[in-house]
């Protein structure tokens, strides 16, 4: 009597995916602070943006190779929210890189110097220059193809809207933990994962339920870093308190 297969596989592919995707954000964080320092090479995105692009490049290459399967199944779901009319999709996505090549362009350079008083060594985001968005924009779309992959694996599995909207702001609020590998305080690192848990719990629900969502999910995680930038130079940076108020 032949034997009756196996419930616990579907479970056991996505705890295999969830647990991929973790290992490749942990190891592209630990990669960044400590292989390119070992490369002879600043883990610096104003510093040493060719060496962090090309850094980031690869694991966007690395990502897709591995959770292909995840994307062809978003991609060929009728209600999930993809590319659906490639002329609106084009021309939404071309009006977001105009505007970021815009902001780089004309706005940032006429923003006021950030002015830091504090004795520890400021955040990077404050004082970027035009060339941190080149690997700044490619590190986000490294964390959004993973948070695709992680939306798509539970939206399979049947998994609501709002579980999974949890397990990604989860997972990408833990995942800015891994800052603190950097040189800013605590209380910069908790800040910044609180709001990635935000930013996190809506990124699904555009990449589900609204058409061209991976390109509003992008350009949302991209405008961040430049309203940080606007608010950090504009409204103050003379103190910590100062800095604080301007992000929360």
């Amino acid at each position: 009597m032949p034997r009756p297969r196996s419930t616990n596989l579907p479970n056991s592919a996505l705890l295999l995916t969830l647990m991929s995707i973790g290992a490749v954000w942990v190891a592209s964080d630990i990669g960044y602070y400590f292989l390119l320092p070992a490369l002879d090479q600043k883990s610096s995105y104003n510093d040493g943006p060719i060496a962090a692009t090309l850094y980031y490049v690869f694991w966007v290459g690395l990502v897709v190779i591995v959770f292909w399967p995840q994307y062809a199944r978003w991609s060929h779901h009728a209600r999930w929210g993809t590319f659906k009319n490639r002329l609106v999709s084009a021309l939404i996505w071309s009006t977001a890189f105009a505007s970021s090549v815009a902001f780089i362009a004309y706005v940032l350079p006429a923003l006021p110097q950030f002015d830091w008083r504090e004795t520890w060594n400021p955040p990077e985001l404050p004082l970027a220059t035009p060339w941190y968005f080149l690997p700044k924009s490619i590190e986000i779309l490294f964390q959004q193809l993973l948070i695709v992959a992680l939306t798509i694996a539970l939206a399979s599995h049947k998994f609501s809207l709002r579980k999974i909207s949890i397990c990604c702001a989860c997972l990408f609020g833990a995942a800015h933990l891994l800052l603190a590998f950097g040189t800013v305080p605590w209380i910069y690192v908790l800040r910044f994962s609180a709001l990635a848990s935000l930013f996190g719990f809506v990124f699904p629900y555009l990449i589900l339920r609204v058409p061209n969502g991976f390109a509003y999910s992008y350009g949302v995680h991209w405008a961040y870093y430049a309203m940080t930038v606007i608010m950090a130079r504009t409204i103050g940076s003379g103190s910590l308190f100062n800095y604080l108020r301007t992000l929360f």
